[in-house]
């Protein structure tokens, strides 16, 4: 492993303080356990924010993907300059 990505795969301080202010297991269930945990807004907040960071997590390992729609939207420009080009001009 190279020097490079020993120190990407170390924890930032940041990351460290942010791991220490987030609640426990036990915090979180009792926080969901009613009948509207699923519109708690807290609960909603931290699920939103657990998602970005593994995605941000994801992408930093090289794990990035290119939504479909993206590959869809540039194929269909690349067609379409084709066909403007080969009927048009």
């Amino acid at each position: 492993m190279s020097e490079r990505n020993g120190a990407a795969e170390q924890e930032s301080p940041a990351e460290t303080d942010r791991t220490a202010q987030a609640p426990h297991g036990n915090e979180r269930a009792e926080r969901r356990s009613g009948a509207l945990g699923s519109l708690d807004p807290v609960a909603a907040y931290e699920r939103r924010t657990t998602r970005i960071r593994e995605e941000i997590a994801r992408n930093r390992r090289g794990e990035y993907t290119v939504p479909t729609w993206v590959l869809a939207l540039a194929l269909a420009a690349v067609i379409g300059l084709w066909a403007l080009v080969l009927f048009v001009l």
